[in-house]
């Protein structure tokens, strides 16, 4: 009868790659039995411990996945249910109030071990059997910032400007969507009648829907055009004024050239002008015509958008000049929280000259207010007992691109938040 004597051997923790505390059994008896097989396994369980080394490097990345991605969707439902929360406000006629994420510091400790412990088997087999083991923890640290004080307040009151328009209609968005949400008014030229967008006044309501739904269907045939302005300014300057110097440098500014039959420079210069919605190209115009409308496009405010629809051009049976004056950010939210109750939005069909259109809901952006919260909602709040919800289109993605849209202008009207001297995220392992 052989007799095998067992002992356990601690290996040390510099002998192996990973840092982590580890422990490795092992046997050790007559070298009858074990001596010719030492050196395999030796290298099993340098795989082992490589395997476990690999391992928490194997997990970083996904951790760090997973974390950017739910932080990601947290925030974003975080400002969809603010806006839809102010919207409930704005229907009681509260005051709005924002707050912002503005730091998120979260550390992720991970830690692996591996080992191996005799068979079941006991002293008769030579297989080690593995022993694995890991954990992940995070401990986030988020910083939430009210928005307030005199800039952003501004900001929120501070009308949108034509350029913030023209960016948003370049996305391919509804004319007729975006208008009616962020238009406060149509304005004929000479400011004649002005028709303003709020369903209490009936006959006024009804003709600036009309006017939006027109320029929607030019929209519709992608006839629409929303461009700056493009002119060419010209100059003349005597030879004898103009030094070496002085050429050189309007030639960074200016196009130059030599008249051949007077001692003279003629200067010309391209300058971008307002935007202009229009149903023709603006380019076609002549020069003089474009600076023509550009000159009556700069006596309006920085709010306000020139409206060209001329006849010879598609949607020209139904012309329009004017312009419109634009929303502030606040007063786009103050306009759907009273559409909730106190001023419902109504249809309104359209104009006899407006060829059929594709879409055109009673409301730019339906809001519902139920004491339960709806079952076939994505995001719902509770304000005072009552769930608000943006309803889901049938057919049609109208009203989650009009809550998009008004997301989008939050974006453009909040300043950047201030952020705390440290990482966004950090990893230990």
């Amino acid at each position: 009868m052989a007799f095998v004597e067992t002992a356990r051997t601690v290996i040390p923790l510099n002998a192996f790659p990973n840092p982590s505390p580890v422990t490795v059994i092992m046997q050790r008896g007559c070298s009858s039995i074990y001596g010719p097989r030492r050196a395999a396994l030796l290298i099993r369980l340098a795989f082992l411990f490589v395997s476990a080394a690999g391992l928490s490097g194997c997990l970083s990345p996904m951790a760090l996945d997973h974390l950017a991605i739910a932080y990601n969707e947290s925030s974003a439902d975080v400002m969809s249910k603010q806006l839809l929360l102010n919207i409930a406000r704005a229907r009681f006629n509260h005051p709005i109030y924002f707050s912002g994420i503005s730091n998120i510091a979260a550390t992720l400790d991970f830690q692996a071990n591996a080992g191996a412990t005799p068979p079941f088997t006991g002293n008769n087999g030579t297989t080690l059997m593995p022993i694995f083991g890991g954990s992940v923890s995070e401990n986030p640290t988020i910083s939430i910032v009210p928005m307030e004080g005199e800039q952003f307040t501004q900001r929120l009151l501070t009308p949108i400007s034509e350029d913030k328009l023209a960016l948003l209609l370049r996305q391919n968005i509804d004319v007729d969507l975006l208008l009616r949400l962020v238009a406060l008014e149509f304005r004929t030229h000479g400011e004649q009648a002005v028709y303003h967008n709020r369903p209490r006044n009936r006959r006024d309501y009804a003709a600036f829907r009309r006017i939006v739904l027109h320029l929607s269907s030019i929209q519709d045939r992608d006839q629409l055009y929303a461009e700056p302005l493009i002119l060419e300014r010209h100059w003349t300057l005597p030879v004898e004024a103009v030094s070496g110097k002085a050429f050189r440098d309007l030639e960074q500014e200016y196009s130059i050239t030599l008249d051949p039959n007077k001692p003279i420079y003629h200067l010309t210069k391209r300058i971008v002008g307002r935007t202009v919605l229009t149903n023709y190209d603006p380019l076609l115009l002549r020069n003089e015509e474009r600076i023509q409308l550009n000159e009556e496009a700069e006596k309006n405010a920085p709010n306000d958008l020139l409206v060209d629809v001329r006849p010879g051009y598609p949607g020209g049976e139904f012309p329009l000049h004017g312009k419109f004056r634009l929303r502030s950010f606040s007063n786009i939210l103050y306009f759907i929280g009273r559409t909730l109750a106190a001023e419902p939005e109504w249809d309104v069909p359209k104009d006899p000259r407006t060829p059929p259109v594709a879409e055109n809901p009673v409301s730019v952006l339906e809001i519902t207010e139920s004491s339960r919260p709806p079952s076939d909602a994505d995001v719902v709040v509770n304000y005072r007992g009552r769930y608000y919800a943006v309803r889901p289109s049938c057919g049609s993605a109208w009203n989650q691109t009009a809550f998009r849209v008004l997301s989008q202008i939050f974006q453009m009207t909040v300043t950047e938040l201030p952020k705390p001297g440290v990482p966004s995220i950090t990893i230990a392992k």
